[in-house]
């Protein structure tokens, strides 16, 4: 992976100062983070240092209380007379079209089958002919290993198939950002290697942007343009993956990845 190339690529994620509250408690505090297109972006950090929230935020599942966000250049959230004002429905539903999300916990639909939970939403929301979301839905499913459990239901795969079937449902929308929120956490370690596979293509023969929040440090190493490590809902460090993790420059840094690596 060559960090250096994206500086020549549009930022296709804007966060300006982003402050995400949990009634007292701030979850984000003062936020500035670009992501370039095709950026394959780790976060790390203990949990509650935000790394999750940020996800969440740009996937609008969470709003704001200040800042401003932009995604490709379209405002998501904007300074109107110092509040944060969200897009308006139309614009809103353009942006979410851009952004595809895999929850830590799968989130499949268990009352449709594998190949209905990727066609659902390109054919209701991106009104995709129904041909050619099945078309699609079997590609991805091809890709992820899984082209015989297009008629199995999600209770009857395993964990590693679920995700697997979450990341090919993600992709089937198209998306030019994908988000991974812990997305190996759930599973049982033998099936960690799988998933991570699949990222590991993904992240290899795809333009898309990535954002992964992973405990995975050795993955996130590996895929990686750019690491950035959270505390206290704070960037604390942001660099390249070989100097994150062998030449953290802030003590916070280097007390996190000492415990994390040598536990």
């Amino acid at each position: 992976m060559s960090f250096d190339t994206n500086h020549e690529k549009p930022l296709t994620i804007q966060m300006r100062q982003v402050e995400k509250r949990f009634g007292d408690l701030r979850v984000l505090q003062g936020l500035d983070l670009d992501v370039r297109a095709g950026e394959k972006l780790a976060l790390i950090g203990p949990s509650g240092s935000g790394k999750s929230t940020i996800l969440r935020i740009l996937m609008t599942l969470e709003n704001i209380q200040k800042g401003e966000i932009f995604i490709a250049g379209q405002p998501l959230w904007e300074n109107h007379n110092g509040a944060p004002l969200r897009a308006e429905k139309n614009d809103l539903l353009k942006i979410r079209t851009k952004i595809g999300m895999v929850f830590q916990h799968f989130n499949l639909f268990p009352h449709m089958n594998v190949l209905r939970n990727l066609t659902e939403a390109p054919i209701h929301v991106k009104k995709m002919p129904a041909e050619q979301a099945r078309e699609l839905a079997y590609s991805l499913l091809k890709k992820v290993g899984l082209a015989d459990k297009a008629d199995a239901w999600p209770a009857q795969l395993s964990g590693g198939q679920k995700q697997r079937v979450a990341v090919a449902r993600a992709l089937a929308m198209q998306p030019d950002i994908m988000l991974l929120d812990e997305v190996t956490s759930a599973l049982d370690p033998e099936v960690v290697g799988e998933v991570l596979d699949v990222l590991r293509d993904l992240a290899r023969d795809s333009g898309m942007t990535m954002l992964l929040v992973t405990h995975e440090m050795g993955f996130a190493r590996e895929i990686a343009d750019r690491v950035v490590f959270m505390d206290g809902g704070r960037i604390v460090e942001t660099g390249k993956p070989d100097q994150i993790f062998n030449q953290p420059r802030e003590k916070r840094t280097q007390e996190f990845l000492q415990r994390v690596l040598h536990d």
